[in-house]
C-alpha cells in the first residue's frame, strides 16, 4: 500500500466536500522535490524529519508528485512551482538545486522551479546559479539564520540576494521566522521596506504568511494589503479562521493554493491553540476516539476544507476559485522571465 493510497474516509471527504470546490486546472505554488540523501546530518535518522518525509517520501521525483496529485485530486490538471526541501545544515545545496532543475524540466514549460539559498551565497553566485539552472527565484529558510527562531528576515535572506531578485524580477518564497510570525512588527517593517526598495522582486509569503491561526494575519493584514509585489500561499494551513482572515485581510486576489507536498499527503492536521500551532498525526496523540471514526485523512484535505470554509464570509465565487487555484499563480509565474545563461 502506498503512503497516499485513499481509503473510504478520504473518498467520502473528497466526493462530499471537495470535488465541487477544486477547479479542473490547478497551479500548486508550493511543492518540495528532493532526496532524503540531501540531508547531510549524520544524526538525521533520529531527527525531526525521520519519521515523516524520511520514512514516507525519501526520494520525490516529478513522477511521484504526479501520482500523489492523481490520487488526491483525481481528474485535475496540475502545474507546479517546485523547490528543494530546506534541510537544516548541513544540507547539500548544490545537489538539491541540480536535482530540482532536472525534475522540474520533466513538467514542460508550464511548471517552474526555485533554488535553495543560504545567506553565505554571494550575489554573483546566486545569479550564476539561477541562470545555469533555469529557475525563477529563491527559496531561503529560517534554519540558515544565526537565530532560527527569532532571526530577522534579512538574517537568512540578505539584501545582496534580494537585489539579484529585483534585478531579474525573480520570486522569493519566504517562510517567515519569529514566534509571532507575520504579527511581529519587525517582520512587517522588513516586508514594507524591502518590497518598496526592491519593487521587481516578487514575494510569496508561505503558509498564509506563517499564520496558521487567524490572530497573526489579523494583526498585520491592514499594513500589508495593497503591496503590489507580495502574494500569499495557503500551504498546510488547516484553520478556516486563518483563511477567512487572509481572504478578508489582503484580498482573495493575492492568495494562491499550495500543497506543501510531500507534507500534504501525510495523514494529520495542523491544529491551533492559544498563540501556538502544532502538527497532529496518528502517532503523536493519546486521545480516546472510540466514539467516532478515528481515522485521519490527508493534511491536504484538511487544508482544502479550511480553504473552502474560510471563504464563507467573502463568498467564494467560481471566478474566485479559479483565481485561487490557478489564475493568480499562473500569472505570477508567467511574469517572471526564465533567466538566460551568461
Amino acid at each position: 500500500m502506498s503512503e497516499y493510497e485513499t481509503n473510504s474516509l478520504d473518498t467520502r471527504i473528497w466526493q462530499e466536500e471537495l470535488e465541487d470546490f477544486v477547479p479542473h486546472r490547478v497551479f500548486d505554488a508550493h511543492v518540495h522535490i528532493y532526496r532524503w540523501a540531501f540531508d547531510l546530518d549524520p544524526n538525521k535518522a533520529s531527527g525531526p524529519f525521520a519519521g515523516g518525509i524520511g520514512a514516507m517520501f525519501p526520494e520525490v521525483t516529478w513522477e511521484i508528485a504526479d501520482a500523489v496529485d492523481a490520487a488526491l485530486m483525481p481528474g485535475r490538471q496540475i502545474e507546479r512551482l517546485a523547490f528543494p526541501f530546506p534541510f537544516p545544515s548541513p544540507c547539500d545545496f548544490d545537489g538539491s538545486n541540480d536535482y530540482i532543475a532536472s525534475e522540474v524540466a520533466k513538467g514542460g514549460d508550464r511548471s517552474r522551479g526555485l533554488m535553495l539559498v543560504r545567506p553565505q551565497m554571494s550575489a554573483a553566485q546566486v545569479e550564476a546559479d539561477v541562470r545555469r539552472l533555469g529557475v525563477i527565484g529563491f527559496k531561503p529558510y529560517r534554519w540558515y539564520a544565526p537565530d532560527a527562531v527569532e532571526g530577522r528576515l534579512t538574517d537568512f535572506m540578505p539584501e545582496h540576494q534580494i537585489a539579484v531578485a529585483d534585478k531579474l524580477g525573480l520570486v522569493i518564497m519566504m517562510h517567515l521566522s519569529k514566534r509571532d510570525a507575520i504579527a511581529d512588527p519587525e517582520n512587517v517593517e522588513d516586508l514594507l521596506r524591502l518590497s518598496d526598495k526592491y519593487p521587481n522582486a516578487k514575494w510569496i509569503l508561505a503558509h498564509c504568511a506563517r499564520s496558521y491561526s487567524s490572530w497573526a494575519i489579523e494583526a498585520s493584514a491592514s499594513k500589508l494589503r495593497g503591496l503590489p509585489n507580495v502574494w500569499y500561499d495557503t500551504s498546510t494551513v488547516c484553520d478556516s479562521d486563518a483563511l477567512d482572515a487572509l481572504y478578508t485581510g489582503v484580498g482573495v486576489d493575492r492568495v494562491m493554493y499550495g500543497s506543501d507536498d510531500m507534507i500534504g499527503p501525510m495523514r494529520g492536521k495542523y491544529i491551533t491553540f492559544g498563540r501556538a500551532w502544532a502538527y497532529l498525526s496518528p502517532t503523536n496523540h493519546a486521545m480516546s476516539l472510540a466514539h467516532c471514526d478515528p481515522r485521519m485523512t490527508f493534511t491536504r484535505y484538511e487544508q482544502l476544507r479550511a480553504m473552502k470554509r474560510g471563504g464563507r464570509q467573502v463568498g467564494l465565487t467560481a471566478a474566485h476559485r479559479q483565481a485561487l487555484f490557478y489564475d493568480t499563480a499562473r500569472a505570477l509565474v508567467d511574469s517572471v522571465p526564465v533567466p538566460q545563461g551568461q
